[in-house]
């Protein structure tokens, strides 16, 4: 595998060899000082430059200067996934010897919005002067009282349709409501428990990649249980789980903010969950 030296090396030479290109920006883990470096990392790259159509879907332009990707997506090229429509272009790339590169090819002025970032080239002081990466732009954000209530009643209502999908043998039906719907509040809870215990002052990462840092052991554990293969005795184990480590985090976080943990909603979900669970046993 090729050292970050020598991506870091290849990204910048193309872009001073090329005059259409007038700016480099470096994004995503690599510039932020946070997170733990490896060689999984993504090269996430911005090349700004005045007009996008040379560099649109020019696969030979890629060949030619970053070698032939083993994989590759162009997300602009694909009516599988929703296309922005603003002109820019992406080209996600794998390489033979393991690297990935992101490159978004873009001519829209670049908006600081404090995710960090690094400037490796800039031609014509293109770019804002960008302050010293931080992670701060992805700390966990407190919330209000209402985002607080709806994350809960979100939670306890979906658990509905996990019950009925189990009940009905529609297991596909009912993964998909609980490790989407009813999963996305669960971690919601525990990033804001995280973050009650942490000041507000860090990130659970991407999906809570790194629950593991920041949750006590039990609860990770308890989380770990949460997740289940396609045995129905074993989904009901992971929603009962899921209900006691959310009710465990939503109690903290209420607690620690002063806000109003509607303990009703809870009950009543229970109790709808025992009844379809006794029903079908």
């Amino acid at each position: 595998m090729r050292s970050e030296q020598e991506m870091m090396d290849l990204i910048i030479s193309v872009a001073k060899k090329d005059e259409r290109i007038r700016a480099v920006l470096m994004l995503g883990s690599r510039a932020n000082p946070s997170v733990p470096r490896d060689k999984y990392q993504d090269y996430d790259i911005t090349y700004f430059v005045k007009d996008v159509k040379p560099f649109y879907n020019n696969i030979e332009w890629i060949n030619e200067h970053f070698g032939k990707p083993v994989m590759m997506q162009m997300p602009e090229n694909m009516t599988l996934l929703p296309n922005t429509g603003d002109g820019h272009f992406i080209y996600l790339m794998i390489f033979e010897d393991g690297n990935r590169i992101d490159l978004s090819i873009e001519y829209t002025p670049y908006i600081d919005d404090g995710e960090p970032a690094i400037t490796l080239l800039d031609k014509d002081n293109y770019l804002p002067q960008l302050p010293t990466p931080s992670d701060k732009h992805w700390h966990i954000k407190h919330p209000t009282e209402k985002l607080f209530a709806d994350c809960c009643n979100e939670f306890w209502w979906c658990l509905n349709n996990v019950g009925k999908g189990i009940a009905r043998n529609e297991l596909p039906y009912a993964m998909k409501m609980f490790n989407e719907y009813v999963r996305d509040m669960l971690n919601k809870m525990l990033e804001w428990y995280i973050g009650v215990n942490n000041d507000f002052s860090v990130s659970a990462g991407k999906f809570g990649k790194y629950f593991k840092n920041y949750l006590p052991a039990h609860l990770y554990k308890m989380y770990l249980k949460t997740y289940s293969d396609a045995n129905c005795d074993n989904l009901w184990t992971s929603v009962y789980t899921a209900c006691d480590l959310f009710h465990i985090a939503a109690v903290h976080v209420a607690d620690n903010s002063r806000y109003n943990y509607n303990q009703y909603e809870e009950n009543e979900m229970r109790g709808y969950l025992n009844k379809i669970k006794g029903e079908i046993h």
